[in-house]
């Protein structure tokens, strides 16, 4: 369906990995794609080995293991749990920036003022990535250029991040996968994880504060997000 700011906007109720396995436009298009998952499902990295999963619980619990073609760690996809959309620029759009890490930038501002509307504080990391122990192992135990946080809770504090945002480079463009947190869970991403029982426990409590849940049912925030979308010249 078209969208009256330009952009193709297209929704898909799909499994992860159909949704995954879509190729880039190469109409020189803006497109904004809607991923309503019907299934669980693990999303590892682009780089991370398959060892990292505990396959056994995968199947226990249903969950279909996935990999996405951009990088960063882990992500748990649960129905209902995020707002999931997936958003192309074309190379040469006004958008679209030749400098990978800055590339993220205008994205993340796009969610800060969506969120600012629905009344919820946000803050965009303009830094480089910020890695942590677990930052290899799942997505949202670090922070990368143009995701969004919530303010750090003192100097010191931690700055839970409410929005996580990858990316793909092709010639023809650039996809940005984004998941805005419904809920965050941390002992349930780690269930199905290959690790020792006491290094689970460990990784629960340190990337307790990583995430936060975004208080705003999703319908409302992906509405907001659509609407903010940057108009085509």
């Amino acid at each position: 369906m078209g969208d009256p700011l330009g952009w193709e906007v297209e929704e898909h109720r799909e499994a992860p990995s159909a949704f995954h396995a879509r190729p880039l436009p190469e109409d020189g298009r803006r497109r904004a794609w809607v991923c309503r998952p019907d299934r669980a499902a693990l999303v590892l990295g682009s780089a991370q080995r398959d060892d990292v999963v505990d396959v056994a619980a995968c199947d226990r619990a249903g969950v279909e293991v996935v990999r996405r073609r951009s990088g960063g760690g882990a992500v748990l996809v649960v129905p209902g749990e995020l707002v999931w959309v997936d958003v192309f620029v074309p190379t040469g759009d006004p958008v679209w920036e030749p400098d990978v890490g800055r590339a993220f930038h205008w994205l993340g501002e796009v969610w800060a003022g969506v969120l600012a509307e629905l009344g919820v504080p946000a803050v965009v990391h303009r830094g480089p990535l910020v890695r942590t122990d677990w930052s290899p192992l799942v997505c949202f135990a670090g922070r990368g250029p143009g995701e969004v946080t919530a303010p750090a809770q003192g100097p010191r504090g931690p700055a839970p991040k409410l929005v996580g945002i990858s990316q793909r480079r092709t010639r023809a463009g650039s996809r940005f996968q984004c998941a805005a947190l419904l809920r965050w869970a941390p002992e349930d991403l780690a269930g199905l994880l290959a690790l020792p029982r006491v290094e689970r426990s460990r990784l629960v409590t340190d990337v307790a504060a990583a995430g936060a849940a975004i208080p705003v049912a999703g319908a409302a925030l992906l509405d907001a997000f659509l609407r903010h979308l940057p108009p085509t010249p």
